[in-house]
């Protein structure tokens, strides 16, 4: 529900505008802002001095797009603004076009950021008071971030204006709210240092509660830009304080969506953390939310970041959860189908792929189970092409080869040769001095594959063994890791023994 903070003395004009549209005051409520503070949000107005003044909407209701500071109090604008907040557009356009064609062309920039519909910048205007001209600085900025056409896009300029708006901001609270949509292009451009001082610096401010909530949230994304493995513990316990006390003031402030949203960033901290239980706590919390506010784009993103946690909790030890991982990406999958997310689909079948390989069942339904796999990494390698994304094609192949050598043994064709061919391909990419650890794994497991594979009992293969002592001998030299040139130590001493033998 929208609501319209005013003095009483404007209840009855507010009131006898709002019904002049049907049934509008069952969408509305008019409440003495004297006696209620107005929320921060673009479900509240805000109307003193005879005109109509938009609060800064620190809850993400609407686009990061600055309207007028105040508005002429008047009919035609407070319902054409009523409608736009209420996201009737086609209402707005009647109230607007024709009595104020300034404000229905700033309400449908909002609704062009809003659908992803790029914006012309050179179609801003200002009126050249001082908050104008912050606001055409902030709206530049935001336009040109988020949407411009192709030709007008460029970071730099985005960050210029940013930082114009920054410096000329009428005061905090407006400062804030650049700054935080400013660290975000910073941390986007992978310029995270920059936004980390930025938003600590805003920090300590004097900002309302809402505002120092919403850069918190946003310097959470920044810390998460910065993990890499071996991930920070000191980083990780920040972020877990962190994203708690901003979920409290969700929570407090009754903002469900946004809850789920921190829910999921509090999950993938856990899972980093491996607190497994704790991450699929979070994952399915945010999962409920998502799913009783009816949106099947968010409830399938955490379907698949659940599928994930489950999988990376399997391949620690637990194989019971091989099956509800699966379950989770299928899930996932209805949603990010091969036409509308085809990198997300091919990312879901290469782990679906493994996930199959792995799970597990009584013997005689292994090869059924070996099939499902087997066409889940086809389906990953036909988005994954060596030309187009050569990394995450090794990536296939080599688990695809892993798979091919867990598989029973086939009737009509030899898996131990294929996985022989994907880790061949996945060598062609994984180069000694491009990615030595992932090029040193591969080498092991086409050794592996080659003793699974054995020799004939009649005869040495010398072209083998060659092959097989080459590249027992390069992860001895190319290695970062030192148990894995133990490993490599050991296929050399089994070389030996195997030559011994024959000899």
């Amino acid at each position: 529900m929208l609501s319209i903070f005013a003095p009483t003395k404007y209840h009855t004009l507010i009131a006898g505008i709002i019904q002049q549209e049907d049934r509008l005051e069952e969408l509305v409520r008019i409440v003495d802002y004297l006696e209620e503070r107005p929320i921060p949000s673009a479900t509240s107005i805000v109307i003193k001095e005879d005109a109509i003044w938009p609060v800064v909407d620190w809850y993400n209701v609407q686009p990061p797009y600055l309207l007028p500071e105040n508005i002429e109090l008047n009919a035609s604008n407070l319902l054409g603004l009523i409608f736009a907040y209420l996201e009737n557009y086609e209402k707005a356009h009647a109230h607007l076009y024709q009595n104020n064609p300034g404000l229905y062309l700033e309400i449908d920039n909002v609704n062009r950021l809003k659908q992803g519909v790029a914006i012309d910048p050179e179609q801003l205007a200002s009126h050249y008071t001082p908050f104008e001209e912050y606001r055409l600085m902030h709206n530049q900025a935001v336009v040109r971030h988020y949407a411009a056409f192709a030709k007008h896009f460029d970071a730099n300029k985005a960050k210029y204006f940013y930082l114009e708006a920054f410096q000329c901001a009428p005061n905090e609270e407006y400062q804030a709210f650049t700054a935080n949509q400013f660290a975000q292009l910073l941390t986007d451009t992978e310029e995270v240092a920059d936004a980390e001082r930025l938003l600590q610096a805003m920090l300590h401010k004097s900002i309302s509660a809402e505002a120092a909530t919403a850069l918190k949230q946003t310097l959470c994304q920044a810390w998460m830009a910065q993990l890499v493995v071996p991930y920070d513990q000191e980083l990780l316990e920040l972020l877990k304080a962190n994203l708690w006390d901003i979920l409290q003031a969700y929570e407090q402030q009754e903002r469900l969506r946004d809850q789920a949203l921190v829910l999921i960033d509090a999950g993938i901290i856990a899972n980093y953390s491996e607190s497994w239980s704790e991450s699929l706590g979070y994952f399915n919390k945010a999962l409920a939310i998502f799913e009783a506010e009816g949106l099947p784009e968010m409830a399938a993103h955490v379907h698949y970041r659940k599928g994930t946690l489950l999988f990376t909790w399997a391949q620690k030890g637990n194989p019971q959860f091989y099956r509800p991982a699966a379950q989770s990406y299928q899930a996932a999958v209805r949603v990010f189908t091969q036409l509308a997310a085809p990198e997300v689909y091919a990312e879901i079948q290469h782990h679906l792929g493994m996930i199959y390989a792995e799970i597990p069942d009584e013997i005689k339904k292994k090869s059924i189970w070996a099939a499902v796999s087997s066409a889940a990494f086809q389906e990953a390698l036909q988005f994954y092409t060596k030309e187009q994304y050569p990394y995450e094609y090794a990536a296939v192949c080599n688990h695809y080869g892993n798979a091919l050598s867990k598989y029973p043994a086939a009737k009509l064709s030899d898996n131990l040769e294929k996985a022989l061919y994907y880790y061949q391909e996945a060598l062609a990419v994984r180069t000694a001095a491009a990615l030595p650890l992932e090029r040193s794994l591969t080498l092991l497991n086409y050794l592996e594959a080659q003793w699974y594979l054995g020799m004939p009992e009649d005869r040495f293969e010398e072209d083998r063994y060659q092959d097989m002592l080459t590249k027992a001998r390069e992860v001895l030299a190319i290695s970062p890791d030192t148990n894995l040139k133990k490993e490599a130590e050991r296929h050399l001493e089994e070389l030996d023994k195997l030559r011994a033998v024959y000899a």
